[in-house]
């Protein structure tokens, strides 16, 4: 039974699954010593194996990934890896690298730590010359890794990386007085390249770019031996890309000392002095930049680490799914499976977690990380929205009753174990690949959002997030959509989410930074993409690599405070879903009136175009265009092409501007289902869509009516006894022992949202409880139909399914 008191729902394995891996435990086909039995599929986990686009056999010379061929043709290496999910015992699946990576025989863990005290940002240095005796020409090489190859792409992988002898690529001591530090990175998302003793104690380093690419640079992570407790050393990073950095506002680099960890439990923690960022002085272009720090060491012979932000890597993450899956209570209501395999082999793990009640009823979330491997904020931010909504709080089981949360915590997983800023091993960035990018090239953008449109088809999708870092401004904050729409409630309904979030978390979400501009170069982007698929709030949350300067405070972000956002999140979604439109409609007011202000002399602003109320969302370079695109495992051309389905298949999907094309003229069973709001339909793919999904360019939306006009399912009829659904566009059941029960376990500090407490009537909160143990979930209508309409596309233009994009 689940604390709330509601039967367990058991998880019964697919049929087909079942057979397969009996019979091929029967015959011995799975990893392993010969005669081993594998262990059984843990609780709350479905075995992927045969539901995987990207299959992949590991030679058994040096267990590289090849390419499987088709079964008529037979292929005869190694059985491939079944059991490749976290499980409760035994050893974790290992990362797999490019086989062009070097990877040490150490496994790199830190623990968790929060400072007594807040870490303030150090005053900005106004000096941007280069510090005296930072040239690397005049320096000793003491540390070089052989660079990937210019021009060259993914090809295969393995566990462990390379085969053969690690190199040395760190300078040899001489002896117990040489004061040399000892570089290493070649470990989960390090990616130091050089290393350059320009003086006694002064070193000027160089980051790897992003595999298989020459640019981005930004995020750091490596270590030092040898260290020196007396001296002051100064580091000097020389090939930074961007211009402006927060650590030109006060930003810190981390340090991580390992005998400080053992000795007195402190982690991660704020160092540096006479931090300065500054344009290189060479002159090539594109231009360099440079972050120059100051700092001493805690201890004599220590070993420590350096980073740009609190590293958060692929074994954490198969760590922590770990523990979910051991657990007996969590696993009740948290499904682990694999969304697909990366392009090197690393399983994407999609979470499901919802109540044992039927979901018939229920709206879903989705949520995602991590689509950039430097922003690991973005994984702290989710590890805060895991640990809460799978604890036996009150708000968490009310949560787990009305939604049903889909979590891909680790879009590209790939890039994080390489150590990449941007990109994933395609040599783009999957943030720019969601309207584009094809399956080969971008395995789990493309199963996200496969995965995003068979759930449109079956519910309504009342949020998606994916979780992000910014590095040039302070404070988090959201990124939406809004379109231009003529008319003040719907070009209003984006931003009521992220205000309400600014009430839940003041101290650390900055709604004036928000930005609701839909630009060109974001096209591709996944909250744009989503938000044309018909998710009407779609966002991307930035959560700053520096610190809030709001409520008082002007210090660094803290661990804690990178995974209290996922709370604030929670909370924020049931404030968004009160059965009590108080809030929503003081929000609405309160938007209205501050973009009247923004706009000026009190005129009606629903008419003035997006570009006029807020500036640019741009926030990188990654739409820079980075020329063509070879299909990772596919040979390349000697200019760099790429293969044709490469350059064919961005034109089949929408989210692209592409030149007119002649209207094609729909068949008579088309033009039929036109005319039925609530039919549903099969795509190409065989994921039903919905009718307006088959809708002409430039044709009307079909208009809302009490069947459910926007082409979605009419709601199954209610059973005798449960709650009738209600007028009210913004009501949402809740149930009694929800926010209002005494031992609601919240964070400290948080300040509520506006309006008056959620609470049900006795008789209200009772039925609502009958009817979510029955597996019929209280009605939860889109909470934007207030403000003048319902949840569906938000654009003028009609919504088509990719799928149905290509007839």
């Amino acid at each position: 039974m689940e604390p709330s008191g509601y039967p367990t729902a058991q998880v019964v394995p697919e049929p087909y699954d079942s057979f397969m891996r009996c019979h091929l435990r029967y015959y011995g086909y799975f990893r392993g010593e010969p005669g081993a039995v594998p262990p059984p599929c843990p609780s709350g986990v479905q075995d992927p194996s045969f539901g995987l686009q990207q299959r992949s056999s590991p030679r058994p010379e040096d267990g590289a990934l090849e390419p499987v061929r088709s079964r008529g043709r037979g292929f005869p290496g190694e059985p491939r890896a079944l059991f490749a999910l976290p499980s409760a015992r035994g050893p974790l699946p290992a990362p797999r690298w490019p086989i062009e990576c070097e990877v040490i025989k150490e496994a790199i863990e830190h623990i968790e730590w929060v400072p007594p005290e807040p870490e303030p940002f150090c005053q900005p240095s106004s000096h941007e010359q280069a510090p005296a005796g930072s040239s690397e020409e005049q320096g000793t090489v003491v540390y070089h890794l052989s660079p990937v190859p210019p021009g060259s792409c993914f090809t295969r992988a393995r566990a462990g990386g390379a085969p053969g002898p690690l190199s040395s690529p760190a300078a040899t001591l001489e002896g117990p007085q040489d004061t040399t530090l000892l570089f290493e990175s070649r470990f989960e998302s390090g990616n130091l390249q050089k290393a350059v003793k320009a003086g006694p104690y002064e070193y000027v380093l160089t980051l790897r770019p992003d595999l298989y690419t020459a640019k981005h640079t930004q995020w750091f992570y490596f270590r030092v031996q040898n260290t020196r407790r007396d001296a002051v050393y100064r580091f000097t990073i020389a090939n930074l890309a961007k211009p402006k950095s927060l650590y030109g506002e006060g930003m810190r680099p981390l340090l991580y000392s390992q005998q400080d960890a053992r000795s007195r439990g402190i982690g991660w923690r704020r160092v540096g002095a006479e931090v300065r960022y500054y344009r290189g002085g060479g002159g090539e272009e594109p231009a360099t930049f440079c972050l120059s720090w100051s700092m001493r060491f805690p201890h004599d012979g220590d070993t420590c680490y350096l980073a740009h932000s609190y590293p958060y890597t692929y074994s954490d993450l198969q760590r922590y799914l770990r523990a979910v899956v051991g657990d007996p209570v969590r696993s009740r209501y948290c499904a682990v499976r694999a969304l697909c395999r990366s392009l090197a082999g690393n399983t994407v793990y999609l979470l499901t977690i919802t109540g044992p009640a039927g979901g018939a009823g229920k709206r879903a979330v989705v949520l995602s990380a991590r689509a950039h491997p430097g922003e690991s904020g973005g994984s702290w931010a989710m590890r805060g929205f895991l640990d809460f909504v799978l604890s036996a709080a009150p708000d968490a089981r009310l949560l787990r009753r009305l939604f049903v949360f889909k979590v891909v915590p680790m879009l590209n997983p790939d890039g994080v174990v390489v150590g990449n800023s941007r990109c994933s091993l395609a040599g783009r960035d999957p943030n720019r690949a969601y309207g584009t990018g094809c399956r080969g090239s971008f395995p789990a953008i493309w199963h996200l959002r496969a995965m995003v449109e068979r759930l449109l088809a079956e519910r309504e999708v009342v949020l998606y997030c994916d979780f992000h870092g910014h590095s040039r401004k302070n404070n988090v904050f959201m990124y939406g959509c809004d379109g231009g729409r003529a008319g003040a409630a719907p070009r209003l309904r984006e931003r009521i989410f992220p205000l309400m979030l600014s009430k839940n978390a003041p101290d650390k979400f900055s709604f004036p930074s928000c930005k609701f501009k839909v630009q060109k170069s974001k096209e591709g982007t996944g909250r744009v993409v989503m938000w044309r698929m018909g998710v009407t709030n779609s966002y991307t949350m930035e959560a700053a690599f520096g610190g809030s300067t709001l409520g008082g405070r002007n210090s660094h972000f803290t661990v804690e405070d990178l995974k209290s956002l996922g709370y604030h999140l929670c909370d924020t979604l049931l404030d968004f879903c009160d059965p009590d439109p108080a809030k929503f409609q003081r929000c609405l007011a309160e938007v209205d009136a501050l973009l009247r202000q923004r706009l000026g002399s009190g005129e009606s602003w629903s008419d003035v175009p997006t570009s006029d109320l807020e500036s640019s969302t741009s926030g990188s370079d990654s739409s820079v265009s980075e020329g063509p695109l070879a299909r990772p495992g596919s040979p390349r051309g000697r200019e760099g092409r790429g293969t044709r389905e490469d350059i064919l298949v961005p034109l089949r999907h929408p989210g692209r501007l592409e030149p007119r094309r002649r209207k094609r003229l729909r068949s008579r069973r088309a033009r039929n289902a036109l005319r039925r709001p609530n039919a549903v339909h099969q795509s190409h793919a065989g994921v039903p869509v919905p009718p307006w999904s088959l809708r002409p360019r430039g044709q009307p939306q079909v208009p809302n009516t009490t069947g459910g006009g926007r082409g979605v399912p009419e709601e199954p009829e209610q059973p005798p006894g449960a709650i009738p659904r209600q007028p009210d566009p913004t009501a949402a059941g809740r149930g009694s022992h929800g926010r209002a029960a005494a031992g609601d376990a919240r964070l400290q500090g948080g300040t509520r949202a506006t309006g008056p407490r959620r609470t049900l009537q006795p008789a209200r909160a009772a039925a609502a409880t009958t009817a979510s143990s029955r597996g019929t979930d209280v009605a939860l209508p889109t909470p934007g139909a207030a403000a003048g309409g319902r949840g569906g596309r938000p654009g003028p233009a009609s919504p088509r399914c990719y799928a149905c994009a290509r007839r």
